[in-house]
């Protein structure tokens, strides 16, 4: 059986090439997602920054913890706690202690991420003076790195300063250190501190109060010390949704190129099931040719992945999508799940082909060689039928129990890869009708195109399933990103109904006497709102965090339409709690306990309820319950009768130069308009990327065998009197056809997929209109005409150049 196996793969070397391809490049990138997944599952412990040389560090308490039956629940505080004053005191008795501070500074022609610390943390990195000297008065700064001289005058959010030093880059920050008075003036927190002094006399004196940082564990103490554990975690995303797709995408394309070989080596089955081959033979034979082209491509696949794993680190690291220290390790376990996955492919695409190769008698056998009885088998049928089934009945839970789920990337990404699979499977019912409504033109060629696609189901399905696969992801994924985003932009619009809204330069906020100036502005109504968070604790074992905003009920109301499915806005106090919907208690009057953004526990009444939306609509409570939280957004209305322009120019005026915006209504909305993060859009590209080469490969590979064996028609159209050109121009508009009924199929299949998300929105009260990616979806569709037609052309052209009587006579 491998010896016929074998001398079959020689003389169709041909109909393998497209499986050997797809599958070689199927296991190369399963192995290049593997090895970085298996690269990324830990990150290196990052060694102390900015506290190298810091004997300990006492950082205030940033994690809140709440005992459960089950153990301790933590989670990160919305505005982490400063060191108390009395531990402050006891440890100055220790030893010298160095307030740490650091703030957001903007300057003109200066770096865009600058962070202002005192001078005397400067020692504990540490950094050297490179040029100058320290700063001595209040207007003297030293900066890190060469962008700045001494001597150079900074025009800054903090006001004007003057270059007297400059110091030796470290890389992890640019740095503007003031002196220590300017620096506590302008930050007068202080959640974390250097001391000098026995790191257990410092733990004995500190107790409960903050937490004792020495050694490694100093790197806590550097900015957003979990940032490589974030970035790994978006890069298994990426790598895991990359490796999903290729192994699904792979299996249609493995599937399609077999069904459609051993479709056409019917005749040649006929005549071995009359020379007397069994069934069970000629399904051996079908799998053990799949088992051969497998096990090669498998291999090939490995060694190419093992390749362009490493170019797929730097371009990771270069785009900042993984840290600079991110590279391939030594894994063995992405290479065996590689290899089997292809191998496993590989049979199962050719398993269904085998059955229905060796399925029938040789009498019948051969009356199937000179027609297509079947449009589709009933393996397939059945097959199709379950998964649109498992698809509507999924889809239908989910809409009931929690539309919610609907909404996370998670949901949109892999929900639609059921009812592809069961459109891919069920397109042979619809494509006959399809095709016929393409081709319902007058005309001989409309008539030949159309009796041409009718008579080779086999053919047009195997070429319009990956056009599917395609659009229909193509347009699900990326129409969720967009009908999604479309949703909360509308959700903002309908929520703000103030005429302008100021906000602060990012990551800063507005100190009293801003919000003092802003006040006095004649005919303008304020509400000043902070960024905080609320805690809540759901059946005793969930910590659940909801971001959340304080304000002022009066104003708020003034300037704000909140959703509010029950209670009113004006009933918020220092004792209650605006929530939503999703949170597990939300009836009005009840009282909840929380933790607020700094940890403080409280039990608050629940004013009011709004509706779950987006995601977006998150919690409201008083300043008073948001202890450390600083206004960051303004919301004005104006009075009646004042003037838009005059407001506009005096709230300018009242913000000065370089301390914020002050946007309208449409501006505002504009520029919250949310945008898929980076991460989200690389990887929706990389996997549409996927998805469009494997469709190159299959929709190359099909119209070059059916061409090739369609020479005999070709000649026999030309011996009927049909030009060379005439012949190509029928070849082109079948393929064309053919692509056209494949994405039009996936368009549909991406619309209901769409419309699930739809539902979603309407059962959690927020906007829902259906957003069509029209340019992807051309593009997409553009592509694989092109590749259809070139590759349909090409062959029928090179077979043209003979003669039609020779051509006629050609073997199958």
């Amino acid at each position: 059986m491998l010896s016929v196996a074998l001398r079959t793969l020689r003389a169709r070397w041909a109909t393998f090439t497209g499986s050997f391809v797809a599958l070689c490049l199927g296991v190369a990138l399963l192995t290049v997602t593997g090895l970085a997944l298996a690269s990324s599952a830990t990150a290196p412990q990052r060694a102390p920054e900015r506290f190298a040389a810091a004997p300990v560090v006492v950082k205030g308490q940033d994690t809140l913890r709440v005992p459960t039956p089950t153990g301790d629940r933590e989670s990160r505080l919305a505005h982490p706690r400063p060191v108390p004053a009395a531990t402050v005191a006891k440890l100055r008795k220790l030893g010298p202690v160095v307030a740490d501070r650091s703030f957001a500074v903007r300057a003109t022609d200066a770096p865009t991420d600058l962070v202002g610390h005192p001078w005397s943390t400067a020692a504990f990195a540490p950094y050297d003076l490179a040029t100058g000297r320290a700063p001595r008065t209040a207007d003297e700064v030293a900066v890190t790195g060469d962008w700045a001289r001494p001597g150079r005058h900074l025009h800054t959010d903090r006001g004007p300063v003057r270059v007297v030093g400059t110091l030796t880059s470290r890389g992890f920050e640019n740095a503007v250190f003031f002196t220590d008075a300017r620096a506590a003036r302008l930050s007068p927190s202080v959640t974390q501190l250097a001391v000098e002094a026995d790191p257990a006399a410092v733990g004995e004196a500190v107790g409960d109060s903050a937490q004792v940082l020495t050694g490694k564990a100093r790197r806590l103490a550097d900015a957003d010390p979990g940032r490589d554990d974030e970035a790994l975690t978006a890069m298994n995303s990426l790598f895991g949704t990359a490796g999903g797709v290729t192994a699904f995408v792979s299996v249609f394309v493995v599937a399609s190129t077999f069904a459609f070989a051993v479709a056409q080596r019917r005749r040649e089955f006929a005549l071995l099931r009359t020379a007397g081959a069994t069934p069970g033979q000629i399904r051996r034979s079908v799998l053990t040719e799949a088992l051969a082209v497998g096990a090669l491509a498998s291999a090939t696949g490995c060694a190419l992945g093992s390749h362009g794993a490493p170019h797929l680190a730097a371009w990771v690291v270069d785009n900042g999508l993984a840290p600079a220290w991110f590279t391939i390790g030594d894994h063995t376990w992405p290479y065996h799940a590689a290899f089997w996955t292809g191998l496993l492919v590989a049979l199962c695409g050719a398993t269904a082909a085998s059955w229905r190769a060796g399925r029938t008698g040789p009498t019948e056998a051969l009356r199937e060689a000179s027609s297509e009885s079947r449009t589709i088998t009933r393996g397939r049928l059945l097959s199709g039928a379950a998964l649109l089934l498992t698809a509507a009945v999924a889809l239908g839970l989910s809409l009931a129990d929690d539309p919610t789920g609907l909404l996370h990337r998670k949901s949109y990404i892999s929900r639609p890869m059921l009812l592809i699979t069961a459109a891919a499977l069920l397109s042979p019912l619809v494509l006959r009708p399809l095709t016929r409504l393409l081709t319902w033109l007058p005309g001989a060629c409309a008539m030949l195109v159309r009796e041409n696609t009718a008579a080779g189901m086999r053919r047009a399905a195997a070429l319009a399933a990956p056009v599917l696969v395609t659009v229909a992801l193509a347009g699900s994924l990326l129409g969720a990103t967009e009908t999604l985003n479309r949703a909360r932009t509308a959700e903002t619009s309908e929520r703000t109904t103030a005429a302008f809204v100021v906000i602060p330069p990012a990551g800063t906020g507005f100190d009293a006497a801003a919000l003092r100036r802003l006040r006095a502005v004649p005919g303008a109504e304020t509400s000043p709102t902070s960024s905080t968070a609320v805690h809540v604790l759901e059946d005793d074992v969930a910590l659940v965090r909801s971001e959340a905003r304080a304000a002022t009920p009066g104003p708020l109301a003034a300037t704000t339409r909140l959703p509010l499915a029950a209670g009113a806005v004006s009933d918020l106090d220092d004792d209650s709690i605006i929530v939503n919907e999703e949170w597990q208690r939300h009836r009005v009057g009840d009282r909840v306990r929380v933790w607020l953004g700094d940890g403080s526990p409280r039990t608050l009444r629940i004013a009011a309820v709004m509706t779950t939306g987006t995601g977006d609509n998150g919690v409201y409570v008083t300043p008073r319950n948001a202890p450390g939280a600083r206004a960051d957004r303004i919301d004005v209305a104006l009075t009646r009768g004042a003037d838009p322009e005059t407001v506009a120019t005096a709230l300018r005026e009242a913000l000065g130069t370089g301390n914020g915006q002050v946007l309208t209504r449409e501006a505002w909305i504009r520029a919250t308009h949310p945008e898929p993060h980076r991460t989200t859009r690389l990887g929706l590209l990389l996997v549409l990327g996927i998805a469009l080469l494997y469709t190159g490969i299959s929709v190359a590979n099909t119209m070059a065998m059916a061409t090739s064996d369609r020479a005999r028609d070709l000649a026999l159209l030309r011996l009927a009197g049909a030009t060379r050109r005439q012949v190509l121009r029928l070849t082109g508009a079948e393929a064309l056809t053919v692509v056209a009924a494949g994405a039009l199929l996936g368009l549909l299949v991406a619309a209901v997929n769409l419309a699930g998300m739809a539902s979603a929105l309407a059962l959690l009260s927020a906007p829902a209109t259906i957003q069509l990616p029209w340019q992807a979806l051309g593009t997409t569709t553009a592509v694989c005409a092109f590749l259809a037609v070139t590759s349909a052309l090409v062959p029928a052209a090179l077979a043209l150049r003979r003669r039609p009587v020779e051509l006629a006579g050609v073997r199958e």
